[in-house]
């Protein structure tokens, strides 16, 4: 079952918007913005239905926020009903835009509209030229092909994914290897030396985007020349 993150600063529309999609979806309530950033950096979502109007952080900035570390499909939910509001929400990065009061059956079609343009492009990332097929395990840059092991793919299919991110060793051999292989640190990082020299053999700019973070593992920036003082490559 799908999860769907309901973000609302009022109780009683989180209770409306769970009692109507609960028998379809699994639903997890946030009223609070910061709450809810917190809890995406830690637990999977497949869609984020998103509040405008809250007074800790409005919708705009929230998804200007969940914009920079994920590419779950939002949904802004709100009263403000003007051709700008929803212009904006969009050209933020939302996905669709529905104004209360609404209906439930639209509210659920308009929902699985999104998830089904979701899953049509989830199995493709393309990054910078880079592009990744998650159906046929191929990496190519430039349509040049980049031979990875299955472990390399998935490594970089989860960097891609969390762009910004910090992955410690531990989290990647939690999420690549399994929680129950018993792997070395030293092993991820002969992993990663090897990932970045195959992408450079290729031609892709590895060291301006998989970065080291000293003492801590590693991340894919999302934009080059963005590091921390405490990133050293």
């Amino acid at each position: 079952m799908k999860t769907i993150l309901l973000i609302d600063d009022e109780p009683r529309m989180l209770d409306l918007l769970k009692l109507y999609l609960e028998p379809v979806f699994t639903c997890k309530e946030m009223v609070s913005v910061q709450e809810a950033l917190i809890y995406l950096e830690e637990n999977h979502v497949d869609l984020v239905l998103l509040d405008i109007m809250m007074p800790e952080m409005d919708g705009w900035q929230a998804c200007k926020e969940i914009r920079k570390f994920w590419d779950v499909p939002i949904i802004m939910l709100t009263a403000k009903g003007e051709h700008t509001d929803m212009v904006k929400g969009l050209n933020l990065g939302a996905d669709d835009y529905i104004l209360k009061p609404f209906d439930e059956e639209v509210l659920l079609a308009r929902i699985n509209a999104v998830l089904r343009r979701a899953k049509s492009d989830e199995n493709i990332v393309s990054f910078e030229g880079l592009h990744l097929n998650k159906e046929s395990f191929e990496v190519c840059f430039r349509q040049k092909e980049i031979s990875l092991t299955p472990k390399e793919f998935g490594m970089l299919a989860l960097f891609l994914a969390h762009q910004n991110k910090v992955f410690t060793r531990e989290h990647l051999i939690n999420n690549v290897w399994g929680y129950h292989d018993s792997i070395e640190d030293r092993t991820i990082d002969s992993h990663v030396r090897n990932l970045r020299e195959k992408l450079r053999k290729s031609g892709f700019p590895a060291d301006d985007y998989l970065q080291t973070v000293w003492g801590l593992g590693y991340k894919w920036l999302k934009s080059a020349g963005r590091n921390s003082l405490d990133l050293r490559s």
